[in-house]
């Protein structure tokens, strides 16, 4: 009797044992604590934070990206993305902001941070986006056509010159001969949309991956679209506080995760086209 006793407690005891090893902070496993599920390379070395700094347009891509890396690197943090027009991401790197990784929806302002000196290598291309003409769901100004965003007393948004979405818009209406006078110029491309989802606006010119996923708006794809191709570039940066080897290895190996199968799968899924 007294070994039967004996018997079950150990066995016991090597359960209780199991369910510690097996158990993670706060009784959560690894995919509701992350969001993603762990890989098999998830025993990674790397160490350190990551800030990233990318346009907006590309939210919904880097919010997948960002959890799926911390997946395979669970000893990196990338903390909170910030998204915003990429001119405006250029001029705050330039004036100093502490930034790992810059991801820009064109090659101009890249061009800005790296003739500064800010870039650590050489740019790589990682996707590109064309136009599309975004309207309230139900189009009620019946939209067709950039001509249309011509007529009188059509509201149009459009993102500021300066803005990646902005000068491909301009290029976009120059090369149809279409003079359109905004009611608003917007600092990224999310605000367009923001406005145009809300019926603030008849139309605006926006991502074709933008209105992939929002039921409060509908596209266009207009004629010449094609033709206007924005192309994305992403690169590590020297104005980083973190100055650490790891970090640096963590920033590097975050842009060979953007540019490698997986993160050009879920850029590829999200509608952008291969650089």
């Amino acid at each position: 009797m007294r070994r039967r006793s004996l018997l079950v407690a150990a066995a016991a005891a090597s359960l209780a044992l199991a369910l510690t090893a097996c158990a993670s902070p706060a009784g959560k496993t690894p995919t509701e604590t992350t969001g993603v599920a762990p890989t098999a390379n998830a025993t990674s070395p790397l160490t350190g934070e990551v800030t990233v700094y990318a346009a907006a347009s590309l939210r919904a891509a880097f919010d997948r990206i960002s959890a799926a890396f911390v997946a395979e690197n669970p000893g990196v943090r990338v903390p909170p993305i910030v998204y915003d027009g990429s001119s405006t991401l250029a001029t705050q790197i330039i004036e100093g902001a502490d930034v790992d990784v810059f991801a820009s929806a064109d090659q101009k302002n890249m061009t800005k941070v790296s003739d500064a000196s800010l870039t650590a290598g050489p740019p790589e291309l990682f996707a590109t986006n064309t136009l599309v003409i975004a309207v309230p769901r139900g189009n009620p100004a019946g939209i067709t056509a950039l001509a249309d965003l011509a007529a009188p007393g059509t509201a149009v948004v459009l993102c500021a010159p300066e803005v990646p979405c902005g000068a491909a818009s301009q290029t976009l209406l120059g090369n149809a001969g279409v003079i359109v006078t905004p009611a608003s110029l917007e600092q990224n491309v999310t605000a367009v949309l923001t406005k145009v989802a809300a019926g603030e606006a008849d139309a605006g010119l926006v991502y074709a991956t933008d209105v992939i996923g929002d039921d409060e708006v509908e596209s266009i794809v207009p004629d010449g679209a094609a033709a206007v191709v924005n192309t994305y570039p992403i690169a590590t940066l020297t104005s980083s506080r973190n100055g650490t080897s790891s970090t640096n290895e963590a920033a590097a190996a975050f842009v060979a995760f953007v540019t490698g199968p997986e993160g050009q799968r879920i850029l590829a899924d999200l509608g952008f086209g291969a650089p």
